[in-house]
């Protein structure tokens, strides 16, 4: 597969991937960016810790501070303690919140950008 070929499947998996997040999965939201792709996020319950960015989204996808991600947990990790498996979008978050799943506490959070 070609590189633009993969850019477009992966960007197509990103805007139209309105599953909801698993019981292990966790709605968190990116504080910081830590370089190479590993970034801060904060859970909803306050606590922070590094997330990794998986490879199919490197060089693909770009994450902001301010934005929501859902990660999967790495039980075995020391620094990094998840892996962002979904980048949400306004849309896909306007979806999460009519379903009643989106976090109470990023009500008063905004988007940035």
């Amino acid at each position: 597969m070609t590189r633009v070929t993969k850019k477009k499947f992966v960007r197509d998996e990103v805007t139209n991937d309105y599953d909801l997040p698993t019981k292990e999965q966790q709605i968190v939201r990116v504080v910081k960016s830590c370089g190479s792709n590993l970034h801060e996020v904060m859970t909803c319950d306050g606590k922070t810790f590094i997330a990794s960015m998986p490879t199919k989204f490197r060089r693909n996808i770009w994450v902001r501070i301010a934005d929501f991600v859902v990660i999967d947990p790495i039980v075995e990790g020391d620094k990094v303690k998840g892996e962002i498996s979904r980048v949400l979008l306004e849309d896909q978050i306007r979806y999460y919140k009519k379903q009643g799943v989106w976090p109470g506490i990023f009500l008063h959070y905004r988007q940035i950008g």
